[in-house]
């Protein structure tokens, strides 16, 4: 089995080191960090670390490491959920003497020496959690993985809403709330919100706009951003903000990256939205991913794509 493989490896090594994507979100964090303080506390004599990108809105989970370049030298990597290699926030991971790849995405591409990717899980902390608990007479728990650990379930499932939740999920969980995390809080500081960001989601339900056909969409402009003075990871955040709109079944936020690069977050529960990202080189779930676009002028396209997709759909839907 690749998870005994997995666990081989992680005896083996002391130095171990744990990569995010770039611009972590809330399950890439209690991924990395749930690993991170599982090995831990099970060896703590073993040298473990978290590095890549800070995010403010789960920083409660924990906070990226850094390290110098001859702390690869040696040691594994574990990559954790991240498709591509090119996402992988520290690239660093190559000067490992072994890599591997913990994922639920859709696979973009193999990178790793042991690959274990499951699709079938909401989260690649449940996939973690699963792990744990797996070797649960080997492995040590502590409050700050469970912490972390949930985090990453409960955001990358949308507090338990989306389609990808099954069974699974709730008796993976139920170990934690047994253990005895205080989930009320975490879902609290999950939930703040600055009084700017409140007043820029007014502004998204004001002034979203959509196709003819049914794609909600709003443009998260630099100028709007400053406006409100907010950052550009608490823009984004409120992509979902469109998702109750009875009409529109797919919906998008348009924003600004590094060097002005326009990328587009992609969200549906209706038709699957994976290869429409796909083609303007984005990726992810069937319902949930997100397109690299480049520029604004892009977003018209990807939007008249979206649109017949969604014209389609309804269509089936009313045979």
């Amino acid at each position: 089995m690749i998870q005994d493989q997995i666990f081989s490896k992680i005896k083996d090594y002391k130095k171990i080191i744990i990569h995010m994507h770039k611009r972590p979100d809330g399950d890439c964090y209690g991924a990395g960090f749930g690993l991170k303080h599982i090995i831990k506390t099970t060896y703590p004599e073993k040298q473990v670390y978290v590095v890549g990108e800070e995010t403010e809105y789960v920083s409660f989970v924990g906070t990226p490491d850094i390290i110098n370049d001859d702390v690869f030298e040696g040691a594994l990597s574990i990559v954790v959920d991240t498709a591509s290699k090119d996402r992988v926030s520290d690239q660093r991971f190559k000067l490992s003497e072994f890599v591997i790849k913990i994922d639920h995405h859709i696979p973009v591409d193999d990178y790793g020496d042991l690959i274990y990717v499951d699709t079938s899980r909401p989260a690649s902390a449940q996939i973690i959690l699963e792990f744990f608990l797996r070797y649960k007479s080997e492995l040590k728990m502590n409050m700050d993985a469970a912490i972390a650990l949930y985090t990453g379930i409960v955001t990358d499932t949308g507090r338990f809403r989306f389609r990808s939740v099954n069974s699974d999920t709730f008796k993976s969980v139920a170990y934690l709330l047994d253990y005895g995390i205080d989930f009320v809080d975490i879902l609290n500081k999950l939930s703040v919100k600055s009084e700017n960001l409140l007043k820029l989601q007014g502004y998204v339900l004001l002034n979203f706009e959509k196709t003819p056909n049914g794609v909600a969409y709003i443009k998260m402009t630099t100028d709007l951003i400053e406006e409100f003075d907010v950052s550009l990871e608490e823009a984004t955040s409120l992509v979902n903000e469109l998702s109750t709109l009875e009409d529109c079944p797919v919906w998008m936020l348009f924003a600004e990256y590094d060097e002005n690069f326009v990328r587009a977050r992609m969200r549906s529960k209706g038709p699957a939205i994976d290869k429409l990202a796909n083609k303007y080189d984005g990726g992810g779930h069937a319902l949930a991913c997100g397109a690299n676009l480049g520029t604004w002028d892009k977003t018209e396209a990807i939007l008249k794509d979206a649109d017949e997709l969604v014209k389609e759909y309804k269509a089936s839907q009313n045979k």
